[in-house]
């Protein structure tokens, strides 16, 4: 007896092979993400021993279908196979490719071959007949009853000419692809992917304290108040509204102006410190207004085109009702008492950060996700999550999972800049949108190898990036200095390079850049204080958001983010990027880096982007100023102003 020392595979059968498959995330441990009306294109590499032909199908379903749907794949060269499918509706979609010998197809290639070489066939039909009884075992109707006809002629001596001719047929080939016998196939692992709907990949965010949305100074502002804004942020163009915490305030240890460990009477606290004896994260801050005006903002932003999105930090002030039902939720030191936040050599004594190591996780876990149930059951379907990097990555991927079970239209987005890894596996557990470096990326170079890296690796089907200029925490050391153009660079770049993208509007619009050296934060920071906003004034940059806003909802090429072709241009202060679209939408975006000069420089439009030839002319239109230009071939030259306007904002049009 023949000793083995491996044991046999599960099937020796099988000879197809398929590996290296995209789109895939970690081997298929998460999913990949997508939007509904997406075309998902899926390929892999599909090898086969000897000179036998493949059949390789791509299978897919949602998750709530009965029935798995399928479509051929096609061979695009170096043993590649490509197949593609549309998620039709929210929720996940599972996928896989399957590949088989396909012993109909090789036999008709070599019946080709051998009645082109003058071979007399007997066998090759006999065999032919074989198959196609067995495809018309597979068949219905009038295509069941042709089958048997051609298996019937293939086997009639006397219509040896008829059969031969059949073999080649392009009908035959049709039957074969039609009603394939599958045998010994190779399955690849199924694998998943969210659809998510349209907003999840286009949207513009406007962030305000709704605390100074008084029109009367020094008043403390209300929901109502910013129901009154609606109509001026819905006119700039936003359709996000992002507000900070609204959840009544600490007053243990609560922080004054500038961050001060001394709060002076009458200063409002920092939303973040959240939980006081009025309630903490499913409560409303009395001096903003009731459950019920909060629920009339969202239905009122709804009719303004605006959803709001709020804002979920993990985190209680000493007063917070947790602290006392749920100690043991918390870090209890040595000396019996709570832990509060740190980041050496920082000291945030107004907030307790949540222990997810509390053997008591399974309650806080629950207690977490009924915070975002009684939010959703409000109405509201946009959170912006404060620090998930600080939270377990476990309780992210389950809570969203769980989240998107009942509520699939809900968008998570990820406010973290931290390590790289780290936000990206934050996207990968399941946030939906990501906060991402833009803020620091701010020569040529760097703006094109992190674009590159966000929509040209794996990263552009699961990192959904989310460009802000400035945030409520972040001033930048670029915009410190004021200036107008810089804010307009830095604005138009966020706007055009990213399809989601945001500012922290106030303080953005009216240029405000007082800072606390050397820190990139703000000085008489709006955290710490009620601010007062002129909110009827009128500038350069509002006009310009306004027009940008415009340009994005009106032309398809500005909402995605992975559609990016960088151009050529000879000159490092001009960034020049093209984006297309499916229906033939052309836009190319010039850049002006340089906040003070002029710069110009020849420009190489990448004529196959945009379907034209070196002896074609064509108009660029510039939807900005609406200056029109009549271009020729490749080389073009472009100058820009900053002290004008630092960018162009050209679509690409047929003259006529």
């Amino acid at each position: 007896m023949i000793k083995t020392h491996f044991p046999f595979p599960a099937d020796g059968q099988i000879r197809a092979v398929i590996e290296n498959v995209s789109p895939e995330l970690d081997g298929g441990k998460y999913p990949v993400k997508s939007i509904v009306n997406q075309t998902v294109v899926v390929s892999g590499d599909v090898l086969i021993d000897g000179h036998d032909l493949l059949g390789v199908r791509l299978l897919y379903k949602h998750e709530l279908d009965k029935d798995w749907q399928e479509k051929s794949a096609k061979h695009v060269g170096n043993d590649r196979w490509k197949a593609a499918f549309t998620v039709e509706k929210q929720g996940f979609y599972s996928y896989y490719l399957e590949a088989w010998v396909d012993h109909p197809a090789t036999w008709q290639h070599e019946v080709d071959e051998k009645i082109k070489d003058g071979q007399k066939l007997a066998v090759e039909l006999m065999v032919g007949e074989q198959f196609l009884s067995e495809m018309a075992g597979l068949a219905k109707g009038e295509d069941k009853k042709e089958l048997q006809k051609a298996a019937k002629l293939l086997v009639d001596p006397s219509r040896y000419e008829e059969a031969t001719f059949f073999c080649r047929s392009e009908q035959l080939h049709n039957w074969i692809e039609k009603y394939p016998i599958r045998k010994n196939t190779c399955r690849y692992p199924k694998r998943r992917i969210f659809a998510d709907r349209a907003k999840a990949e286009f949207s513009a965010w406007y962030s305000m304290f709704p605390r100074s949305a008084a029109t009367e100074y020094g008043k403390h502002g209300t929901f109502k108040d910013v129901i009154n804004l609606l109509p001026r942020i819905s006119e700039l163009g936003f359709d996000v509204l992002y507000l900070p915490p609204v959840h009544p305030i600490g007053h243990t240890f609560r922080k004054g102006k500038n961050n001060s460990v001394d709060c002076q009477e009458g200063e409002p606290g920092v939303p973040y410190g959240i939980g006081s004896e009025l309630g903490g994260h499913t409560d409303i801050h009395p001096d903003l207004g009731t459950l019920d005006d909060f629920k009339l903002l969202i239905q009122e932003s709804a009719k303004a085109g605006i959803e709001i999105a709020m804002d979920l930090a993990i985190q209680c002030s000493p007063d917070h009702p947790w602290v006392k039902s749920h100690p043991d939720w918390f870090r209890i030191l040595p000396d019996g008492t709570i832990k509060y936040a740190e980041n050496p050599p920082k000291k945030y004594q107004d907030i307790y950060p949540v222990n997810f190591e509390t053997a008591d996780w399974k309650n806080l876990w629950n207690e977490l996700k009924n915070v975002i149930y009684t939010w959703a059951g409000w109405g509201v379907r946009i959170i912006r999550v404060d620090n998930p990097h600080t939270k377990s990555f476990g309780f992210w991927e389950w809570v969203i999972a769980e989240t998107k079970k009942d509520f699939p239209d809900m968008i998570f987005l990820s406010e973290a800049f931290t390590k790289p890894k780290v936000m990206q596996q934050l996207a990968k557990v399941g946030f939906t949108q990501s906060y991402t470096y833009y803020t620091w990326r701010t020569s040529k170079a760097e703006l094109i190898e992190y674009m590159t890296e966000l929509t040209k690796t794996d990263m552009k089907d699961y990192f959904r990036p989310n460009f802000w200029p400035n945030t409520h925490d972040i001033n930048p050391y670029q915009l410190q200095s004021g200036n107008e153009p810089q804010f307009l660079i830095r604005y138009f770049m966020a706007a055009t390079l990213s399809s989601n993208y945001g500012i922290f509007g106030p303080t953005y619009e009216y240029l405000y850049h007082a800072a606390n050296p050397p820190k990139e934060e703000y000085s008489d920071s709006e955290k710490y204080e009620i601010k007062w906003w002129n909110w009827a004034h009128r500038n350069k940059l509002t006009y310009i958001i306004t027009q940008v806003n415009r340009v994005r909802k009106e032309n398809t090429a500005l909402r995605t983010t992975n559609n990016i072709q960088f151009c050529e241009i000879g000159n490092d202060q001009l960034l020049a990027y093209l984006k297309t679209s499916p229906d033939g939408n052309r836009l190319l975006f010039i850049v002006n880096l340089d906040q003070d000069n002029i710069q110009g420089g020849i420009l190489k439009v990448p004529l196959p982007g945009i379907y034209k030839s070196e002896t074609e002319s064509y108009q660029v239109h510039d939807l900005i100023t609406g200056a029109k230009y009549v271009w020729k071939g490749q080389d073009n030259y472009v100058e820009l102003d900053p002290n004008i306007l630092p960018f162009h904002l050209f679509r690409i049009e047929d003259l006529h």
